[in-house]
């Protein structure tokens, strides 16, 4: 019981003090209409919603949650307030997985937003809502730790950012979001493959336009060994870094 409470206390208190601030809110509605804008403005060709929405759902899970997760758990440790975490009666992977629970909760939220405004531009008839909702899931909480990989590497916050974007930025064209593998030069897609988030977007193309090229068990299992060796290895960096 006093688990629970512990792990639920840390969650709502993350959630009212971090991702349900304004700033926040606005950022998981600003930023995938500004990309689905971005691509319907400067393409050349009718652009098709069904073939972009993958990637920009994919998008605005990977940014909603390492950006948030990678600073607050940076700054809380700079200013000690992670220590007191700490005491609370919850071991280190529930501690951290309670810390983890909010970005990935924002992150889900964040990948329906364009679903939403998609609603009113494009036909979503056939589209398999629950391996959509798997695969979302699974971003959500790789992305998650993700940032929380990056936030226990490093000691600061602009290090935090510095560091996100250094996985961040080559995602954005290496993943298969935007830009489909096969047109990669072949000795860029190795880089590809080890990227959690090609396969995320891959289920998410296979859900919503069946345009996915990775076989379905391929993308779910490697989807979940990245999460698993995300997670263990930040809790082995936590242990070895932050706790003497």
């Amino acid at each position: 019981m006093k688990t629970w409470i512990a792990f639920s206390g840390i969650f709502m208190k993350d959630m009212r003090s971090y991702y349900l601030k304004p700033p926040n809110i606005s950022w998981g509605l600003i930023f995938p209409v500004a990309w689905t804008l971005m691509f319907f403005l400067r393409s050349p060709v009718a652009v098709e919603v069904r073939d972009l929405l993958p990637g920009v759902m994919a998008l605005s899970i990977l940014f909603g949650t390492t950006s948030m997760l990678a600073v607050t758990i940076t700054f809380e440790r700079k200013s000690r307030s992670f220590e007191r975490l700490l005491l609370a009666p919850i071991s280190l992977n529930l501690l951290m997985l309670a810390k983890t629970s909010g970005a990935i909760m924002f992150g889900i939220i964040n990948a329906f937003v364009p679903v939403i405004f998609a609603v009113f531009l494009a036909d979503l008839s056939g589209i398999n809502w629950l391996m959509v909702l798997a695969s979302v899931v699974l971003i959500a909480i790789t992305s998650t730790f993700l940032g929380l990989f990056v936030a226990v590497s490093v000691s600061q916050v602009f290090e935090a950012q510095t560091f996100s974007n250094f996985f961040r930025f080559p995602m954005l064209f290496l993943c298969g979001l935007f830009i489909p593998l096969a047109d990669l030069p072949a000795f860029i897609r190795p880089i590809s493959y080890a990227l959690p988030l090609t396969y995320g977007a891959d289920i998410l193309k296979t859900a919503i336009s069946q345009t996915g090229v990775i076989a379905l068990p391929v993308s779910f299992i490697a989807l979940v060994a990245f999460s698993i060796f995300l997670f263990f290895y930040s809790i082995y960096n936590v242990n070895r870094k932050w706790i003497l």
